[in-house]
């Protein structure tokens, strides 16, 4: 079977008269998940740092490269297997790390974690989830799954963070490296919603030994003095390349860093040991004005594709996003706001139906495009559309 069997599923089910609880063109979710939720919960997800140029320009650059379908070549046996980080995979895509996802579903990350498991794709654990890592290990069974880790200021706290991801079977660890601070987020400013100030996305921090070790009381007999004391370590600034001795000498599996998009980043990350990169800019949240994370991965990729695991996300909402992005020189694509707003509108059902949307579209996309699979698409694949 293919992925794209999944359109020929909808359409037998339509002869009873069924038809998909959610739309199947993936960019509607988050006009429907804003109509859902609360403005807190919804600008927290949607929102981008300053006036969202950033956001804006993701999505530009990818809608600037065009497929350019190639016909007359063999597509009837497809294939969208591949292998990132020495794990093999159904599809080159995995589930970025989104964090507090409580407040977009009751059932949270393990929701999502078992949606993934269940169509084999790679789960990427965020340090501020709501729901400890162990219990979201648990919930996805033998699902692949990756740690994301904000390194904190604590040193004990990261020590003990790797110790127990490695534990509960978490077998890629991924640093994000562009939010030593938060960005100015004007979404969140406007409404004064920061979650975790309300002790929502900290459910790592709240049950972590070496964390409540520093707490003078328990954190159910103080939980403010809890949150204050993980604002204090939940990020550091003064971080330099160095220091990525601490993680390849606590870690003994991949290592990746997010947030590259300049080559000489990445190749200093390969100078460093690490085993690959995500080309990022957080989507869009971080830094407004940033270059699009699509203009920069080309680069990024001949720089250090021969030596690092080039990973990409931001702007991604298609299949066909999924496809050029493999085109200018990724590996893998993490998709994440579009799965999240399919956990706010549908729980786990909300979050299958996003991935097998866009595998079935991926699929389609390249075979219509006169590719079997997505280890022949290169940039010659692509035009650049005219302004």
């Amino acid at each position: 079977m293919n992925w794209s069997d999944f359109q020929y599923e909808i359409y037998l089910n339509g002869l009873s008269g069924a038809v998909p609880r959610l739309p199947t063109d993936l960019t509607r979710l988050e006009e429907l998940a804003a109509a859902r939720l609360g403005p807190g919960p919804v600008g927290y997800v949607a929102g981008s740092a300053g006036d969202g140029s950033t956001a804006r320009a993701n999505r530009a650059a990818l809608d600037r490269h065009r497929i350019v379908p190639r016909m007359l070549r063999d597509v009837r046996e497809r294939d969208l297997s591949t292998e990132l980080l020495g794990r093999p995979l159904p599809a080159p895509v995995a589930l970025a790390p989104v964090g507090v996802l409580s407040i977009l579903h009751p059932d949270a990350e393990p929701a999502a974690a078992r949606a993934a498991a269940a169509r084999g794709i790679p789960y990427i654990l965020s340090s501020a989830s709501s729901t400890p890592m162990e219990e979201v290990a648990r919930a996805m069974g033998g699902g692949e799954r990756w740690f994301q880790l904000y390194w904190p200021r604590d040193v004990e706290v990261a020590r003990s963070f790797l110790g127990r991801a490695k534990a509960a079977g978490y077998t890629a660890l991924v640093v994000t490296l562009d939010t030593p601070l938060l960005s100015w987020r004007p979404r969140d400013l406007d409404q004064a919603y920061l979650p975790f100030l309300h002790g929502v996305g900290t459910a790592n921090y709240f049950t972590d030994p070496a964390f409540r070790a520093g707490l003078a009381k328990p954190v159910e007999e103080d939980p403010n003095a809890a949150v204050m004391h993980f604002v204090g370590m939940f990020a550091d600034p003064g971080k330099t390349w160095p220091d990525l001795a601490f993680l390849r000498e606590h870690w003994d599996g991949p290592i990746v860093l997010k947030g590259v998009l300049h080559p000489d980043d990445a190749r200093a990350a390969a100078d460093a040991g690490m085993d690959g990169v995500v080309v990022s800019n957080h989507g869009g949240r971080q830094v407004a004005g940033a270059i699009a994370a699509a203009d920069a991965l080309p680069a990024v990729s001949d720089a250090v594709a021969d030596r690092l695991t080039v990973l990409f996300d931001s702007g991604v909402r298609t299949g066909a996003d999924i496809a050029k992005a493999l085109a200018l020189g990724a590996s893998g694509v993490l998709v994440g706001r579009p799965y999240a707003y399919g956990l706010a509108l549908d729980g786990q059902a909300g979050v299958d139906h996003v991935l097998r949307c866009l595998l079935a579209e991926l699929d389609l996309t390249l075979a219509l495009s006169g590719h079997a699979g997505p280890a022949t698409l290169t940039r010659a694949d692509l035009a650049e559309a005219r302004a």
